[in-house]
């Protein structure tokens, strides 16, 4: 038996309650020395907390794609990590791996059907990048502008991304601006972000939403209108970048992070005056789910692998270290305490 420690659900937040560390739980746990046949021991690297999680944390995520945590269970989410043992034909000791649902575990024995095998050389050693700007936020980034943004290079678009300082907005700026968006303006929540979008990230502009008007600033930043929108927070501020929108324009439905902590649907409806600027302009908003693409990913993860190696696509991470302290990154990253993706360093790879 090896000693390990794992994060369990400790109580949930209820539908319309705010996330906090104690809602996590850190217990210690014998995990078998001996495993089956198709199983695989691995060592946890890296853990990403995302925002869908929210949804996670209740009974009902609202999503029949989402499966909830379990009160007192090991929660799972994506992951990085490193073969310790194997009884997996596709696995050996010392492979790279990840998958989606990784436990919250310093070790684990998983089904090796769940795990894909990593090559390190794609990010250059960085692994973390592989739940981040290589891996699922970015995909869906990718995806999302290239399926639903309707980028058109030479054509002088405006695009305007919200949580523009986080996981998807930071890259969702840079990849509209790579695939030919002439004018990026972004949306957060401190100066700070501010500068780093303009300064590291090649954003034209951004606004703080908490120190600015918002409509006043995209008005003045984005004087043709708004062509292309990348929306992760919903609300009062998806309602206002909407109303300055052009005709025939488009909404990427990436996250509405603002609504999470809300029992409504998803995606949340919409007030009546916005869906009437939606149906008069016939601006395009339709619910997007990367998953959808997924024969995609291998070609998706190469050209995004291509420009964070040639510099084109900047990464920033915010990273907490130790497993204890995962609780405490999750809360932060629902309250825009991450500057681009919110990743858990658990263990060394040594």
């Amino acid at each position: 038996m090896t000693l390990i420690q794992k994060v369990v659900l400790n109580s949930r937040p209820g539908t319309s309650g705010e996330a906090v560390p104690d809602n996590f739980r850190l217990e210690e746990t014998n995990l078998p020395t001996e495993i089956a046949r198709g199983q695989v021991k691995v060592k946890t690297l890296y853990l990403s907390v995302d925002p869908y999680m929210r949804c996670r944390m209740n009974e009902d995520t609202g999503a029949d794609y989402l499966k909830p945590w379990q009160v007192s269970q090991a929660i799972d989410g994506g992951g990085v990590g490193v073969v310790v043992d194997s009884r997996h034909a596709g696995f050996t000791s010392g492979d790279t791996v990840t998958s989606f649902y990784w436990p919250w575990q310093t070790e684990a024995v998983v089904d090796g059907g769940l795990l894909q095998k990593l090559n390190p050389a794609l990010v250059d050693g960085h692994l973390s990048y592989f739940l981040g700007a290589v891996g699922m936020p970015g995909l869906t980034v990718l995806f999302g502008v290239k399926e639903k943004g309707f980028v058109t290079p030479g054509a002088n678009q405006t695009m305007v991304v919200s949580a523009a300082a986080g996981a998807c907005g930071s890259l969702a700026g840079q990849i509209g601006r790579i695939q030919g968006c002439s004018n990026v303006v972004g949306i957060c929540g401190s100066d700070e972000k501010c500068r780093i979008l303009v300064s590291e990230m090649g954003f034209s502009a951004a606004i703080n939403y908490k120190k600015s008007t918002v409509l006043e600033e995209l008005k003045k930043f984005c004087p043709s209108g708004i062509d292309v929108y990348f929306d992760n927070v919903g609300g009062e501020i998806s309602d206002i970048v909407i109303s300055q929108m052009t005709h025939n324009s488009h909404v990427i439905l990436c996250g509405q992070i603002s609504q999470y902590n809300h029992d409504v649907p998803y995606p949340p409806p919409l007030p009546p005056s916005t869906e009437a600027i939606l149906r008069e302009k016939h601006i395009t908003r339709e619910r997007f789910l990367v998953l959808n693409y997924a024969h995609k990913f291998d070609e998706g993860l190469l050209q995004l692998s291509q420009w964070v190696k040639e510099g084109s696509l900047k990464v920033r991470e915010t990273v907490t270290k130790g497993l204890e302290n995962i609780g405490v990154a999750f809360h932060s990253m629902m309250t825009g305490g991450n500057i681009g993706k919110q990743i858990v360093s658990v263990s060394d790879n040594s």
